[in-house]
């Protein structure tokens, strides 16, 4: 049976996910102790593992309280991390089996160097890589560096379900309204997005399907969008120009 995944919300707009395999349970990126522990003791089960996506605090500042109640958990994480207390140090390309699924490990380093991604058709683990029509912000890679990232999951299979780390659709959507204004599938997904957010209910997962078709950030390479931003005035001669150039402007609307 696939395990169901179920989001723990946290801080202002965190998501920490979280599922049941054989009578334990598995967190991805727990920046907050209290909701795992919660969430143990209502159901009454141990943790064994926790996945990390990269080293900022609020995807890792749980874990200490974390091992304290359950030390049997094992923390896996990138290899090239700033965070040391990783367990099982995981690198592009390497496979492992954590509570029902066989993810594939991706880096994918731009928002920080040490970014990696859990890949499993049935679920895409990517951390502040890619949001639900956005991308995270560059603290530590470049605009080369990241674009490179989204488009290797961009690659992956349309139907692929994609469970981000923060709660940034309804800002990320107007954005990209402003970025396409007569963009049909973008303001359509809009429309939606807003209604569920009025009714405070969560926008994710998202699918790779949906972000290559009103994620701009995933459609650099697309000739429209080319065009509409090199209308005002921004570079966007090749993908990794038109990428760079919605960064930027991101980082100031």
């Amino acid at each position: 049976m696939t395990p169901t995944i179920t989001a723990l919300p946290a801080f202002r707009d965190n998501y920490i996910w979280t599922w049941q395999h054989d009578q334990a349970l598995y967190v991805v990126d727990p920046g907050d102790a209290k909701p795992v522990l919660h969430r143990m003791q209502d159901q009454g089960l141990p943790l064994a593992a926790i996945l990390v996506t990269h080293h900022h605090p609020d995807h890792t500042g749980g874990i200490a309280a974390l091992r304290a109640q359950a030390p049997q958990a094992v923390v896996y994480g990138p290899a090239t991390s700033p965070f040391k207390d990783v367990d099982q140090p995981l690198r592009d390309g390497d496979r492992v089996s954590i509570g029902g699924w066989d993810f594939d490990v991706m880096e994918t380093p731009g928002h920080t160097l040490d970014h990696i991604c859990y890949y499993h058709p049935q679920a895409l683990f990517c951390g502040d890589t890619l949001f639900a029509m956005g991308c995270g912000r560059l603290f530590e890679g470049s605009p080369e560096q990241m674009w490179a990232s989204l488009s290797r999951l961009r690659q992956l299979p349309e139907h692929t379900p994609v469970y981000c780390t923060h709660e940034y659709t309804l800002a990320n959507a107007q954005f990209a309204q402003a970025v396409c204004p007569q963009h049909a599938a973008t303001l359509q997904r809009a429309e939606y997005v807003a209604d569920l957010r009025a009714e405070g209910r969560i926008t994710l997962p998202t699918t790779i399907g949906e972000e290559r078709q009103s994620n701009p950030f995933l459609r650099s390479a697309d000739a429209d969008l080319q065009e509409a931003l090199s209308a005002q005035g921004w570079p966007a001669q090749t993908p990794e120009q038109c990428f760079a150039s919605l960064r930027r402007w991101k980082d100031q609307f």
